[in-house]
């Protein structure tokens, strides 16, 4: 092992592909990086991306697949979190929410603006007074552009965009804009921008045992779920971004004290708009207090989240009949009309919060902050956050690396002042996929490309989703269709083959859970494509029949998880 890692121009950045992932392992192993993180969700995307665009050689690994924990489970929305202004969290919902713009305006081929309406009923959590209020201020506090600043509506308005919510006691409503997301691709993209620049990443390779030299953190010993081999890869600094994990990590570490997290559960699902014909978004209150979102999306409509303590399997929290019953209940009581039944449910998702743990506070009370642990080992630690601050928890990951190397003896920073260091370039950066002329010229592509697509004879349904998933990746993924359109089942092909080379997908289920979202959005062509999936996986990567057999096996158990549950 050498004590510096050679720069991306000597050796040059790796594709982001199945193939090239043992290369990637072997390059982190190569030479002493300047940060390995330990993390593969949006947090620990960001920071591989913000490090590296600053000249830190950069490493990431994964111990499931990337975003395959909270980042793939969330409301998918970018928003600032309207809410958190009763709570008096200014700070937070500033921040946040002026990063909505920047999250959409580098990758709107995954953010879409989402007009939501929030209904005021008499005895409810919002007032009109209070609403109009927290909307102006927020929309001040976001720096939201004047088309998509809030209105107020009367009732009849209210029932006007929405006609399904309940007539009783409603005075009005606001009317606001947020973000929808693909939470998980929003995350792919980060870490194939990432890689692009230089970084090297890993999925399905978990931090096993920490490694130290003296007191000091120096590496860690990461085992390939894959494989089962065993791998030690060094760095100047490591940084835990495991998300629910982060206490585990510490725990390892010897350093889990003072603050500490507290895991709560987050349960959507989802049902088709045959059964809840929502054509509007609606944030609204429930009979305990809380608030729930209803949001449509490709002919489906979700709902959640709830908001409960989490003691079970960190990596296995799932949806129960009492988390089912409750987001029913909460339909039935605001949409009388809609009569939704537990076999309507088509798919569901549970995602774990991991909060900074706050004595005496109900999971919802408690604050979304992020905030940085630093241990007597070496070890950083970020906790807490959104999805929607993802960069800026980077950004000051990032700058507090870069201020630890310079007081480091022998790094090649040492000595330096941070003024004489590189600040974090991500705010007006393009993610991968994201070339698309940013909000203002990406009506343009949508338009252009849709009927690129369409010409190669493929119907306007697939054109728009793909248009919409890969954004300027689309000339790679039509170069491939071109090779594959004469083959039955051209178009998931196509997608398989464009994950395989560009997205370094290496299950069936990352590949029909994160980098398509078919399995909580197209449940019906999940179940007809499941057994092609895996027949196209066992040829990619050589698998016997047994291990194909235990991977349809996989498959099966997972969607019989994401439609009913425990």
């Amino acid at each position: 092992m050498n004590q510096t890692a050679a720069t991306t121009a000597e050796v040059g950045a790796l594709a982001f592909s199945a193939s090239s992932r043992a290369e990637h392992i072997e390059r982190m192993k190569a030479n002493k990086l300047d940060v390995l993180v330990i993390g593969g969700g949006i947090t620990g995307a960001g920071i591989a991306l913000d490090g590296v665009t600053r000249g830190l050689s950069v490493g990431l690994i994964e111990m499931q697949d990337f975003a395959e924990g909270t980042s793939s489970r969330s409301t998918k929305l970018i928003h600032g979190g309207l809410r958190y202004l009763k709570q008096f969290e200014v700070k937070m919902v500033a921040e946040v929410g002026k990063e909505r713009a920047v999250v959409y305006e580098n990758a709107p081929h995954v953010t879409i603006p989402e007009w939501m309406l929030l209904p005021i009923y008499k005895g409810g959590t919002f007032g009109k007074f209070s609403t109009s209020v927290g909307l102006r201020f927020y929309d001040y506090l976001a720096g939201v552009k004047k088309e998509e600043r809030r209105s107020m509506l009367s009732a009849a308005q209210v029932k006007e965009r929405c006609s399904l919510l309940k007539d009783e006691d409603l005075l009005g409503g606001g009317y606001y804009v947020e973000y929808r997301t693909d939470d998980a691709r929003l995350t792919i993209e980060v870490m194939k921008k990432a890689v692009e620049n230089g970084a090297y990443a890993s999925n399905h390779l978990k931090a096993k045992e920490l490694i130290y030299e003296g007191d000091r953190l120096i590496g860690i010993q990461a085992e390939d779920q894959l494989t089962g081999e065993s791998h030690d890869i060094y760095a100047h600094r490591i940084v835990n971004a495991a998300g629910p994990w982060v206490d585990t990590l510490r725990e390892k570490d010897g350093s889990k004290k003072g603050k500490t997290l507290r895991l709560t559960k987050g349960v959507h699902i989802v049902v088709d708009q045959v059964k809840f014909p929502l054509q509007q978004a609606v944030y609204f209150d429930t009979s305990d207090g809380r608030m729930v979102f209803a949001i449509p999306r490709d002919g489906k409509t979700y709902i959640g989240t709830t908001d409960t303590n989490y003691k079970g399997d960190i990596a296995k929290p799932v949806m129960t009949e009492a988390d089912r019953d409750y987001l029913l209940q909460c339909i039935a009581d605001m949409f009388p009309s809609v009569q939704l039944k537990p076999e309507d449910v088509e798919s569901s998702w549970a995602g774990l919060r991991p909060l900074i743990h706050q004595e005496g506070k109900d999971p919802s009370e408690i604050s979304r902050r992020d905030e940085i642990f630093v241990s007597d080992s070496g070890l950083i630690s970020i906790a807490g956050g959104k999805l929607t601050g993802y960069r800026k928890m980077a950004e000051q990951v990032v700058t507090l690396v870069q201020k630890l190397l310079t007081e480091s003896t022998g790094h090649r920073w040492s000595g330096k002042s941070l003024h004489d260091l590189p600040a974090c370039r991500t705010k007006n950066m393009a993610l991968s996929g994201g070339e698309v002329g940013g909000s203002q010229g990406f009506p343009r592509f949508i338009r252009e490309k849709t009927e690129r697509v369409k010409s190669l004879g493929l119907s306007e349904e697939v054109a728009k989703r793909w248009v919409m998933r890969y954004g300027s990746n689309i000339e790679d993924v039509l170069a491939r269709y071109k090779q594959l359109a004469k083959q039955e089942q051209a178009v998931l092909l196509t997608e398989l083959a464009y994950s395989f080379e560009h997205e370094m997908v290496m299950r069936p289920m990352d590949f029909l859970c994160r980098r398509t979202g078919a399995l909580f959005f197209e449940m019906d062509a999940v179940q007809r494509n499941k057994e092609r999936v895996v027949a196209e996986f066992q040829q990619q990567f050589g698998w016997t029949d047994e291990q194909a057999r235990q991977a349809q096996q996989t498959v099966e158990e997972q969607i019989q998880e994401a439609r009913s549950g425990q």
